[in-house]
């Protein structure tokens, strides 16, 4: 199945020489430059060129420090660049869990979206990132069913983009156990197990034929 993502978003690009101050010090991850910036005046939510504030920039590094420093001046976490990526849905791609702890009492919105449709859950899922999948179910209320453009929820990138290996069974046992549905099919219907099992993933296979019985 295919997708068009949705439409970029447009932001001005700082032009004020402290704002410039803030993006640079950021993209060099240089802690006491930013805190210039900041004393001399720079807007928490400036955006370079691709639409991406200083936070964005500090997740994305995964520099905690840096994040920490500009949400104590009031970075706004939900901020979403030109591809609709912001702090908070980064560190599903990054695995981050230092990361989502930091950003966490800043109280991300976790219903917004990336450009597939998706919550940070839905990338972590898909590139292993076991620590990652399990903090963010125990830690806050993402939604573990949450179905992206593709059609597709955290159970099924697991199994449609992993690799059938150790790190996604994992992956997919924790999402079960977190109330993931099984019989959640993808846009044309297909279930989880069945992709499992058109892949040879015969022990993942088995572990959603087991949770499809227990529902």
């Amino acid at each position: 199945m295919t997708d068009i993502p949705t439409q970029p978003l447009s932001f001005p690009v700082a032009e004020a020489a402290a704002d410039r101050a803030l993006l640079d010090a950021a993209g060099r991850g240089d802690l006491q430059a930013l805190g210039e910036a900041l004393a001399a005046g720079a807007d928490t939510e400036a955006r370079d060129e691709a639409g991406r504030t200083a936070l964005l920039m500090a997740s994305l590094a995964d520099d905690v420090p840096l994040a920490e420093a500009l949400l104590a001046a009031g970075a706004d976490v939900d901020a979403q660049d030109n591809r609709r990526d912001n702090a908070w849905l980064v560190t599903g791609v990054t695995g981050s869990v230092p990361m989502m702890r930091a950003l966490l009492p800043a109280g991300p919105d976790l219903t917004l979206t990336n450009r597939y449709g998706g919550v940070s859950v839905i990338p972590a899922s898909e590139r292993g990132h076991v620590g990652y999948v399990r903090a963010v179910l125990a830690e806050t209320s993402t939604d573990v069913d949450h179905v992206n453009r593709l059609g597709w929820t955290a159970l099924l990138e697991a199994v449609i983009l992993g690799d059938g290996g150790q790190v996604h069974q994992e992956i997919v046992e924790i999402l079960l156990a977190t109330g993931a549905d099984p019989l959640l099919p993808d846009g044309e219907g297909v279930t989880a197990r069945a992709h499992a099992e058109r892949r040879g993933f015969l022990a993942m296979a088995d572990v959603l034929r087991a949770a499809e019985a227990g529902r």
